[in-house]
């Protein structure tokens, strides 16, 4: 069965929370019910989800400031890895991000998980040189 995709809920917070810590997909502090729910408040469009039957099996969040988009927490069950979830994924975030206008994207990627950089090489997006991310909070 092929998952489908579709606009993430507040009722998915809890399971979209789980795949994260399954899938093993690095934390942060952000990552907790209020974050989840701040995102779909904010656009309810933003958090995307993949279902195949009853089981929650990949999310991305696609947010969009107005200046650029920014693609964050794109992660498949690892049951489902290899079958061009994350691509699904991706395209569906893609297109989301231009609905609303943006035309610049970037995504945040942990450089030490090699399978995400290879997804993120593969795909067709740049990786950027000669700048730093900082951060705060």
């Amino acid at each position: 069965m092929i998952p489908s995709l579709r606009r993430g809920r507040r009722s998915d917070i809890d399971r979209v929370l789980g795949l994260w810590v399954r899938a093993d997909a690095e934390p942060t502090h952000t990552d907790d019910v209020g974050g989840l729910r701040s995102v779909i408040e904010h656009d309810g469009s933003a958090l995307l989800v993949a279902e195949d039957g009853d089981a929650l099996v990949g999310s991305v969040i696609a947010g969009w400031d107005g200046w650029r988009g920014s693609v964050y927490r794109l992660v498949v069950a690892p049951t489902h890895r290899h079958q061009g979830l994350a691509t699904r994924l991706l395209a569906a975030a893609e297109s989301h991000l231009a609905s609303v206008g943006a035309v610049r994207l970037q995504a945040v990627v942990v450089d030490t998980e090699v399978a995400a950089t290879g997804f993120w090489t593969a795909s067709g997006w740049e990786q950027q040189h000669h700048r730093l991310r900082y951060v705060t909070g």
